[in-house]
């Protein structure tokens, strides 16, 4: 009889084990939902203001077209780039990118720097950057989080029989990574 009660209490622990773990599981995969659609949102809001950028540019560096198209160019691309981490983020560089030659262009055109729609875009689109990046990192941290969990023991054992993947990380690329020259 001690016997029987002995084994389930062992198989009752190993039963409340594995649904606490599955349940941490899910808690783990629903964050990172949440911090992509974060990073979605302020990726979103980032686009939705550079025509406002662009158009204020227009009227006074026109003949700077070329930048203009190519953050137009950008903007379209990370519009349609695939919802996946690689892609979002490959889009995100290359409108980073031409966003950064719009910005020189405030430093050679003095009326441009000193006009408040372009300043206040400029001051948006920087708040902007700084929220994309928090929910980079939270993201980031959310998927560390989580593939660690995925591959501990013996969670790694029925994550695996659950299906249960791994999650890539939201990565800049290498022309990202490398710091501007400045030349005076």
């Amino acid at each position: 009889m001690t016997v029987l009660i002995i084994v389930l209490i062992v198989v009752a622990a190993l039963v409340i084990y594995l649904i606490a773990a599955y349940n941490g599981l899910i808690r783990r995969r629903n964050t990172i939902e949440n911090a992509w659609s974060q990073i979605d949102v302020q990726l979103k809001r980032r686009l939705d203001l550079i025509p406002n950028l662009v158009e204020t540019v227009k009227g006074y560096a026109a003949h700077e077209r070329e930048t203009l198209d190519a953050v137009i160019s950008a903007r379209n691309a990370a519009i349609d780039a695939p919802d996946t981490p690689h892609d979002q983020a490959n889009a995100d560089n290359m409108l980073t990118g031409a966003l950064r030659q719009v910005f020189a262009l405030g430093e050679a055109y003095p009326d441009l720097k000193a006009n408040q729609n372009f300043l206040a875009l400029q001051e948006e689109l920087t708040a902007t950057e700084g929220r994309v990046a928090y929910a980079r990192q939270f993201y980031n941290d959310s998927v560390l989080g989580y593939n660690n969990k995925l591959e501990q023991f013996p969670t790694v054992v029925y994550a695996r029989a659950l299906r249960f993947e791994r999650r890539e990380y939201f990565e800049a690329d290498e022309a990202a990574r490398t710091a501007p020259t400045v030349e005076f």
